[in-house]
């Protein structure tokens, strides 16, 4: 790769300290958010998805890695390396949450019943279930819903702003029984949903 540079009539250092260590840090940028996204995957039961983003993460870490081993006297490339790792986590996140995949369980537990809650969740046609409980200081209300992962951030806004103390906790969820289907494979479909999501 350096002689392909050179031949461009760019001097060594600045390939060595400039060119090289950036294309390090993107490419760990590149196979960390790949590895990020794969766990999503495979957590989510998405077997077609996950080996393909795989192949990808293993090649461009394989690559970066070797020009770490040509350059290893460089300080710069471990910079670039520890750097491209940190961003790529960053990166992965923030890529996860756009795409806002799969579903998600919702347990909201309340002194008392929410009847205005419950409402709402008629209208945007969620399945719940409302149960009574024992909690540590007495008498609760115990709420349980699953829903698809782009509704949450509108319906803990609404939790909130009905009660602001309400406890409320939320897991992945892998699969659903109704129809057996996989919870990553909603409508509108997989590959046009990501990228829709892209592109916002």
């Amino acid at each position: 790769m350096q002689d392909y540079f050179l031949n461009f009539g760019i001097p060594p250092e600045l390939f060595n300290y400039v060119i090289m260590p950036l294309l390090i840090f993107m490419a760990r940028v590149i196979d960390v958010s790949i590895n990020t996204l794969r766990i999503m995957f495979v957590l989510n039961g998405k077997k077609k998805i996950a080996p393909i983003l795989g192949f990808f993460e293993a090649l461009i870490w394989l690559l970066a890695i070797g020009q770490i081993f040509q350059n290893i006297n460089n300080p710069m490339s471990y910079i670039a390396y520890a750097g491209g790792f940190a961003m790529g986590t960053f990166v992965g996140m923030t890529i996860e949450e756009k795409l806002a995949l799969g579903r998600v369980l919702v347990r909201v537990i309340t002194p008392a019943p929410m009847p205005d809650l419950i409402e709402y969740m008629k209208d945007k046609n969620f399945r719940f279930t409302s149960v009574g409980a024992e909690g540590r200081y007495g008498k609760v209300n115990l709420l349980f819903t699953v829903m698809k992962r782009e509704d949450l951030k509108e319906y803990v806004a609404k939790v909130k702003g009905l009660n602001d103390k309400a406890f409320y906790t939320i897991e992945s969820v892998k699969r659903v029984s109704e129809d057996d289907f996989s919870a990553m494979e909603d409508r509108p479909r997989f590959t046009t949903k990501v990228w829709s999501r892209l592109r916002k």
